[in-house]
């Protein structure tokens, strides 16, 4: 597994929605771009366009783009994630692995 993995950024993802929701705090837009991930913005659309469409997360909408096939991406201040997203958190087997990938990686790299 490596740290541009899709469900590696996902769980990043995902895990700091569900901290903001907990919390009771908004979110900070900046967190969750593609340039704070390290990843390619295309990347970054392919994985909230897929979040959205599995339900995982909402308040995101699917905008068409003159001259692309795929719909971009537009975040609202309401992202959220959702009770399918949190339980996909939980319970989903590579989810685990990411989580335990994370944790193996920020031991090992300072900073991260």
């Amino acid at each position: 597994m490596a740290k541009d993995d899709y469900h590696v950024i996902a769980y990043r993802i995902l895990v700091y929605l569900y901290a903001c929701l907990k919390a009771g705090e908004d979110i900070d837009m900046q967190s969750i771009q593609a340039e704070e991930l390290h990843i390619n913005q295309r990347y970054w659309e392919y994985i909230m366009r897929h979040l959205y469409q599995e339900g995982y997360i909402e308040g995101l909408y699917l905008v068409p783009v003159i001259g692309k096939e795929e719909k971009g991406v537009k975040l609202t201040r309401a992202l959220m994630i959702t009770p399918a997203g949190i339980d996909f958190l939980e319970s989903n087997s590579a989810m685990s692995r990411a989580k335990e990938f994370l944790k193996t990686l920020k031991e090992t790299i300072p900073g991260l």
